[in-house]
């Protein structure tokens, strides 16, 4: 009878080691977990611009804006400012040329005025970001100027998954 129980037991414990472990987020130096890095795949990056656009014309909405068209030259230059940022390793406003987010969208066939440019450079996804730049006053006012009517969005993902986000507001 020993013999059995024994067994049973050795069995049970032997089916346990087999089973599948629920991964455990891993925690940063603060305690909390380390955000999984977001993944920008071909199907996101068509969705983004139109996802990015629709949350700020709803924000806009909401206090009687109207609403931003996109605009692809706008958003060419953004695209080769993240890049750009990338290669210079940090997030500023002046391209390694030292262009500004004026001579980027003219570079790009944009004619018409600049209200301004916001950067990030992050982990998170393009809500995310948004709502960052949503907290800072400098930021929100960028997206939510009264005079703006265009909007280009552009990032640059890095092997790490380090994503470097530009966003232009225009008129």
């Amino acid at each position: 009878m020993l013999n059995i129980r024994t067994i049973a037991v050795l069995s049970v414990l032997a089916l346990t080691a087999c089973a599948p472990r629920l991964a455990q987020p891993q925690l940063g130096p603060d305690g909390q977990p380390i955000p999984v890095a977001y993944t920008i795949d071909q199907r996101e990056a068509s969705q983004i611009p139109l996802r990015v656009q629709g949350q700020i014309n709803q924000l806009r909405a909401n206090i009687g804006l109207t609403p931003l068209m996109l605009n692809p030259q706008l958003s060419a230059s953004t695209v080769a400012h993240s890049q750009d940022m990338a290669a210079q390793n940090r997030a500023w406003h002046f391209g390694s040329d030292g262009s500004s987010p004026l001579d980027r969208a003219k570079r790009q066939g944009y004619f018409g005025g600049i209200i301004g440019e916001n950067i990030s450079e992050s982990y998170e996804n393009d809500i995310q970001t948004l709502n960052a730049w949503m907290q800072t006053r400098d930021t929100r006012d960028i997206i939510m100027d009264p005079t703006a009517t265009q909007l280009g969005i552009g990032w640059y993902q890095e092997p790490s998954k380090k994503i470097w986000w530009t966003l232009v507001t225009g008129n």
